[in-house]
């Protein structure tokens, strides 16, 4: 696999991309979360697309994060902002096609927000770790702006450095590296704010969505609670459930998906 890359209209931004699979199977489209990408998700064993045989698993870093370049303006960091540039690398490389998407937090908040926008493009969605949202989102958001405000300040090394010996929760593998967030120092502080000034669109909008769906949520993490899985769970009218309280049931997502992808209706 070779890194492609896209430039964003209007922006001198690029999005890196790869592509993995043979001709003719199932088009998938692969995103991270915040300040992660790529590379950082193999890093923390979430490629939650790995297990997918057969399938064109097309992954790339979000605006500002990994590979591709970013902007300093926060509201190119909002999950609408973030469903357009998906849009933008679905034209590019899956033209016409409807895709199974795969999203874990930022990345699975940016799937619905563009389903919202145009639900014909997805096949089925994988929502991994939903964020906060709606009821708990302004309380993240002000964790946010005050990690933008310490980056600024001090930069993301002390950042990184500030979250060592943070309790994680119980499902995340407690051996897995301790890395930077992947966004370089000049746009970190955007992507934060970016963040707090975003939510998902209204409940009654998602509740349109007739996609088959599948949340994977995990317990005791304030920034990716298990009431915002359910609460969407509640909405979702063809929806799957899993909650994972350890490493080898995350572990096991990958071949997870793989067989709800490979159920879902033909796209």
């Amino acid at each position: 696999m070779t890194d492609k890359k896209i430039r964003l209209p209007g922006t001198d931004a690029r999005l890196a991309y790869d592509l993995r699979g043979s001709a003719g199977g199932p088009a998938v489209v692969q995103l991270h979360g915040l300040t992660s990408s790529r590379a950082r998700d193999r890093a923390f064993g979430l490629d939650l697309g790995s297990a997918l045989d057969g399938a064109r698993v097309l992954r790339f870093d979000a605006r500002g994060h990994g590979e591709s370049t970013g902007t300093r303006e926060p509201a190119d960091y909002t999950w609408a902002a973030l469903a357009e540039d998906l849009f933008t690398v679905l034209d590019e490389v899956f033209p016409g096609e409807r895709v199974h998407g795969i999203g874990q937090s930022m990345g699975t908040a940016t799937l619905l927000t563009a389903a919202t926008m145009d639900q014909a493009r997805f096949a089925s969605l994988t929502l991994g770790i939903p964020p906060t949202i709606w009821d708990t989102r302004a309380a993240q958001s002000e964790n946010y702006l005050q990690n933008a405000d310490f980056v600024e300040r001090f930069g993301r090394e002390a950042f990184r450095e500030s979250e060592r010996g943070a309790p994680q929760p119980p499902a995340v593998d407690p051996d897995r590296p301790f890395v930077l967030p992947d966004v370089r120092d000049e746009w970190l502080p955007s992507a934060f704010r970016g963040a707090a000034a975003t939510d998902l669109p209204p409940a009654d909008d998602v509740a349109q969505l007739n996609i088959p769906a599948l949340l994977l949520a995990w317990i005791d993490d304030p920034a990716h609670p298990e009431s915002s899985a359910r609460a969407l769970r509640r909405v979702l009218p063809d929806t799957e459930f899993e909650v994972a309280s350890t490493p080898a049931e995350v572990s096991a997502w990958p071949a997870r998906i793989a067989e709800f992808i490979g159920s879902a209706p033909r796209a």
